[in-house]
């Protein structure tokens, strides 16, 4: 393992529970830093989800799961920087990849703009709450 890296199996996942290793993974990332630079990898996504990634690996998250983690994580963590590895347009038949690797950046920039907006993570309140209705 390097020096600052926590890698989290599969199996632990589905043993432990995905919200309680992202919650671990949350507060080992805010030791003794001030900003976090998420890096996004594509390729923990499953491959039906996501096929156009050099390293496919059947058995992953699936995207929804994988979209609420970032939208999540930018809310709650200091993220000064994103980026998005593993897509492989040479695999990408049908833009299938490139669809959940577009969403990922749109998720991280709005989590990053609600955040300094003063807004807290509220999973079950509506992303467009109170737009919509016309003022009276």
């Amino acid at each position: 393992m390097l020096a600052g890296f926590s890698p989290i199996a599969r199996r632990e996942i589905v043993t432990r529970g995905l919200g309680t290793c992202v919650e671990e993974a949350m507060g080992l990332s805010l030791d003794e830093c001030d900003g976090v630079f998420l890096s996004v990898d594509v390729d923990v996504v499953d491959p039906g989800m996501a096929p156009g990634t050099g390293t496919p690996e059947p058995g992953g998250l699936t995207s929804r799961q994988f979209l609420d983690i970032i939208r999540r994580l930018v809310f709650e963590l200091p993220v000064v920087g994103v980026d998005i590895v593993e897509v492989y347009p040479p695999y990408d038949h049908a833009e299938i990849t490139a669809m959940p690797g577009n969403r990922i950046v749109l998720e991280a920039l709005c989590g990053i703009a609600a955040r300094g907006r003063g807004d807290t993570w509220q999973p079950a309140r509506p992303l467009l709450e109170g737009r919509g209705t016309a003022a009276q």
